[in-house]
């Protein structure tokens, strides 16, 4: 029994009728030409048994094939006009207009497959604004912090003191981070960015990550981030490994990136004086590896756990804790999917009592071997 679930939704290059099809623009052109004999055979047959003149039968039989015809015809041409109107409007940026699927020939597909591409291309062209409309908003924080100081010390209302210079500074650094940022995402993207695969120790390789992590926290503290540091020095980092001579095949520098992000957004959404722990433990092929990061968060809703990895995306969860925490640019978790990508892995949101769990899989020599 089928339990009442819903048919499979075939995609636009799949035949529905396996090969066969009963109502194929070759079928229907058949039926026309087997119709039209048929009818000059029986007008014949009929001649022929009434005596009535041939000029007649074919006159009849011209005007019978010619109707037939133009209906046929008309059947064709009518859904090609309407997919021609619609591919103009989609050329001209409407991509709003979509073909009426409900044919079952070759041209039933078509219309399927086109609007499957203005889908597309409508879901692109609302990314494109959005990349637009957030980078537009990313750069013109720190862009604003930074004028605002240096005219302060040109007006004369502020000293260009030590301190003052500071402040321009950290503003400098948030928009170079956000630069560099953007520039890694779109290595990723047009996949220029090569892995240096290497064998490595997976505890003492982590525990530098999170040292260093760390130190730039202290160092950087009060200053936002959004290249993967965290800023924090109340949240406890907790490592993981088992068993400890752990080993992984991989990307250390990408590997990097990925833990550095993920500890980045955990500690963002941790309460004061929280915890984050980060566990490795072997994955199922040879020298693969699962890590998992886990903090103590309000954590991310089922219905956002799909849009957790879109760049730019914060989420509809509630503000970072912690002074100086705007909630980042939204590109390290897609920073951190493009990079376990990278190495054909796989990244996603599990379920927690508590908090944010999420859990990375990448799969060692056999990715290396493919």
């Amino acid at each position: 029994m089928s339990g009442g679930r819903e048919p499979a939704r075939r995609s636009p290059g799949e035949d529905p009728w396996g090969g066969v099809r009963p109502f194929s623009i070759k079928t229907k052109l058949g039926a026309l030409v087997v119709i039209s004999v048929l009818i000059t055979t029986g007008l014949s047959v009929i001649a022929v048994h009434t005596k009535t003149e041939l000029r007649f039968i074919t006159v009849f039989s011209m005007i019978a094939t010619l109707l037939i015809t133009q209906f046929v015809a008309h059947s064709l041409t009518s859904p090609l006009d309407e997919m021609n109107a619609v591919a103009r409007s989609i050329s001209q940026g409407d991509y709003t207009r979509r073909v009426k699927e409900n044919r079952r020939d070759e041209l039933g597909h078509l219309a399927g497959t086109i609007n499957v591409m203005a889908d597309e291309l409508e879901a692109q062209d609302r990314q494109r604004k959005e990349l637009v409309a957030n980078v537009s908003h990313e750069l013109r924080t720190p862009i604003a912090g930074l004028r605002a100081v240096l005219e302060n010390i040109v007006d004369g209302v502020t000293e260009a003191d030590p301190e003052t210079m500071r402040t321009a500074l950290k503003q400098t650094e948030r928009l170079g981070r956000l630069v560099e940022t953007l520039l890694d995402l779109s290595r990723l993207d047009n996949g220029v960015v090569p892995l240096k695969l290497r064998r490595f120790e997976v505890w003492p390789y982590l525990s530098g990550v999170l040292k260093e992590a760390n130190m730039v926290a202290s160092a950087r503290a009060g200053i936002a981030s959004g290249s993967g540091t965290h800023t924090r020095t109340d949240v406890h980092l907790h490592l993981d490994v088992s068993p400890p001579e752990l080993t992984a095949h991989a990307d250390p520098e990408r590997i990097h990136q990925v833990v550095a992000n993920l500890i980045d957004n955990a500690v963002k959404h941790s309460p004061p004086y929280g915890r984050v722990t980060l566990k490795a433990r072997r994955g199922p092929q040879p020298e693969s590896l699962e890590l998992e990061v886990l903090d103590e968060g309000p954590g991310i809703p089922r219905s956002e756990w799909h849009r957790v990895f879109e760049r730019f995306n914060r989420g509809a969860v509630t503000r970072p804790h912690g002074p100086g925490s705007d909630g980042g640019t939204g590109l390290g978790l897609a920073i951190a999917r493009w990079a376990v990508d990278l190495h054909g892995g796989r990244i996603g949101v599990a379920e927690s009592e508590r908090g944010c769990r999420i859990i990375v899989t990448l799969p060692g020599l056999t990715s290396a071997s493919s």
